[in-house]
């Protein structure tokens, strides 16, 4: 290879590469942007580490009967269930709000396209989700398997390199927000495992908590995941414009986490079906 194809090869390269983080290069760029992104993530994973020992504090006084009897490996799960409970619903209620209620990412609210816009606020919460990411998938890895098997790794780390990738870039933050919002149902996740191990698997809780847990991965990843693809789809002119890392990631990291979805949909419906045919024969007797 000649010299002048090399330094040609190189100056693709150096584009290409340069082109990942060119929109809103002030983002990366501006050291105020970077310490604020910075400091979400690490506020993330001192919620998590307060999170998790408030969890430890108020389980043995509250559910001492229950929390008392479990192993040792039980009570680093249900204290990291507690992580995991409140970035659920801290997610849920942010993606709520930046997508219904505030009028950032509404068509025409704004001049820029919908999949370049960002602020503060959005920042913020992504930072403080990428420290969520960051504190549990180490918790997994340090236990590992006790609190999740290689999928929960895939899940976690597909996870946090996407909204890292948007987080820097400041692109297709909209689109990270949609599926943030699918983490509304780890609360009735954690809740069916916490009444399991308490002994209350025969409950009407646990039976209404699988019916709502059922309902609700229809709809926030099933359902939303469909009109996830849809607004891409009606969007594309705009998708179209945003760097290859984001490009090629909104597409893989979806792609995947539906087929993920759709498998654990599969289970849960297979265990909802269980659970309430139990219950019919065991009211019939």
């Amino acid at each position: 290879m000649s010299k002048f194809q090399q330094g040609g090869s190189l100056m693709k390269f150096t584009s290409y590469f340069g082109s990942v983080f060119s929109y809103d290069h002030d983002i990366v760029a501006s050291p105020n942007k970077e310490i604020m992104c910075l400091a979400s993530v690490f506020a993330g994973i001192i919620l998590c580490i307060l999170v998790y020992r408030s969890s430890a504090v108020l389980s043995s006084l509250l559910f001492n009967k229950a929390y008392g009897k479990l192993s040792t490996i039980q009570k680093i799960e249900w204290n990291n269930r507690g992580i995991s409970t409140f970035h659920a619903l801290f997610v849920s209620f942010a993606s709520f709000y930046f997508l219904i209620i505030s009028d950032i990412f509404k068509d025409g609210s704004h001049a820029d396209l919908i999949i370049n816009r960002s602020s503060s606020l959005t920042n913020t919460a992504l930072g403080i989700s990428v420290g969520y990411f960051v504190t549990d998938l180490v918790m997994i890895l340090w236990h590992f398997p006790a609190l999740g098997g290689l999928e929960y790794v895939l899940h976690h780390g597909i996870s946090m390199l996407s909204i890292l990738i948007s987080l820097l870039s400041g692109q297709v933050q909209v689109y990270i927000l949609m599926v943030l919002f699918s983490e509304s149902t780890t609360p009735s996740i954690n809740l069916r495992w916490y009444l399991d191990v308490g002994g209350f698997k025969s409950s009407k809780l646990y039976i209404v908590n699988g019916i709502a847990l059922f309902l609700g991965w229809l709809v926030a990843r099933i359902f939303l995941f469909m009109f996830f693809f849809y607004h891409m789809w009606i969007h594309f002119d705009e998708v179209k414009e945003v760097n290859a890392l984001c490009y090629y990631f909104m597409f893989v990291v979806p792609s995947v986490l539906t087929i993920m979805n759709i498998f654990w949909f599969w289970k849960i419906a297979k265990g909802m079906v269980k659970t309430i045919t139990k219950a019919k024969h065991t009211k019939r007797a």
